[in-house]
């Protein structure tokens, strides 16, 4: 991760990486913001807007802003301002979604074959909490509409995480950059570079250690006699 963003972790000893975070347990991950490029921080995941002014809404809002969606950044009130002045790369291998159909949810793993390491946009903020003192740094992740082969994949709500191509990546971190062209770079990712495939119905049980390798090998429903 350091190799590929050019970028020191500044907390190596805190990262846990894994194959697969729950939201809402929102976990500290990895990033790289806009007001310093040259460090990985590991940043809580559901974003607590500067302007919340008590610990019981600052518990409460992150699970209402692990995502912000594209087209509002500018309209909402937890994204109108971090969309200005802090934005951020949210480094990944892949990611997963759930395709719904009759009385079934069969999870899928996405990833792009020609980068071990990809970008979802993301937006950050620092809420300091006036009782303790602590600073608490969170991020949302940036969703847009789903280009086809997601929408085959994610067809209950048809979205998809923001996927940063390389050359915008820097744009992206760039606040110099008008933010009409910022919001353009938040688009649809191309579908001929994406792969997806089912994976083991372990991923959505209760209780069992997901951080294993099983939980990105390829599952096929039909040869189980799933579904």
């Amino acid at each position: 991760m350091e190799k590929r963003f050019g970028a020191v972790l500044n907390e190596p000893d805190s990262y846990r990486p894994s194959y697969y975070y729950h939201a809402f347990e929102l976990p500290k991950l990895p990033l790289i913001h806009s007001q310093d490029s040259s460090s990985i921080f590991l940043f809580n995941w559901g974003l607590i807007p500067s302007w919340v002014k008590s610990a019981d809404m600052a518990e409460k809002i992150p699970y209402k802003t692990l995502n912000a969606r594209a087209e509002t950044l500018t309209e909402k009130p937890s994204f109108s301002r971090p969309i200005i002045s802090n934005r951020c790369l949210i480094p990944v291998n892949g990611f997963f979604e759930w395709q719904h159909g009759p009385g079934k949810k069969i999870p899928h793993y996405i990833y792009l074959p020609a980068q071990e390491i990809f970008s979802l946009a993301g937006i950050y903020d620092t809420w300091l909490d006036r009782l303790t003192g602590e600073l608490i740094n969170s991020f949302s992740i940036i969703t847009v509409p789903a280009n086809s082969l997601m929408e085959a994949i994610h067809n209950s709500k048809k979205r998809m995480p923001a996927i940063l191509s390389i050359e915008d990546e820097k744009k992206w971190l760039d606040l110099d950059q008008p933010i009409n062209q910022v919001l353009q770079l938040v688009k649809p990712y191309p579908q001929n570079l994406m792969e997806a495939y089912s994976v083991s119905p372990l991923i959505s049980k209760k209780g069992v250690d997901k951080n294993t390798p099983k939980l990105i090998q390829a599952f096929n429903y039909k040869q189980q006699g799933l579904f």
